[in-house]
């Protein structure tokens, strides 16, 4: 299997909308107040043009298998941004390409002048939230910035070094 690695592009806007809808579908967490609802996910591409945004396409052989990005959410503090959209296509799943797209986005978010990385997750996301405390990522009693994604309930935070 031949893995890359790329900046996201118009043509991902439609596999990985379904991506991220299947994974929360899968996993029985909400619809609502989710990415899975969130009108930005069907334009992907267009959201991360934001400035201070970036998002990492992972690909199996041409097929596109998910991404993870980092964006400037409302309301954190100017030197933070969140890794959002973090998901994979299950068959993409426990290959070492989440912890590679973990590395990427943390060295996007130092170049881009980000001190601190946020999250926002759910406790049934059990792999998502192992490989963030092994990143160093620590839980938080309440979310910060204006994600909107209101129905998440785990946060976390990690300061880059």
């Amino acid at each position: 299997m031949t893995i890359t690695y790329r900046n996201i592009t118009p043509a991902d806007n439609a596999p990985l909308a379904a991506i991220i809808r299947n994974g929360i579908e899968q996993l029985g967490l909400p619809t609502e107040g989710t990415a899975h609802s969130d009108a930005t996910t069907d334009d992907l591409y267009s959201h991360f043009k934001k400035f201070g945004s970036a998002y990492i396409v992972v690909e199996a052989n041409g097929e596109v298998m998910g991404g993870c990005g980092i964006y400037p959410t409302d309301g954190l503090p100017g030197n933070y941004a969140e890794l959002v959209r973090f998901f994979l296509h299950e068959s993409a799943r426990g290959k070492n390409i989440g912890k590679y797209l973990m590395r990427e986005c943390e060295k996007l978010a130092l170049t881009k002048g980000y001190t601190h990385l946020y999250l926002e997750s759910f406790p049934d996301m059990k792999a998502a939230i192992h490989l963030y405390e092994t990143f160093g990522y620590s839980l938080l009693n309440k979310p910060i910035g204006n994600s909107g994604h209101y129905a998440c309930n785990v946060w976390m935070l990690k300061e880059l070094e």
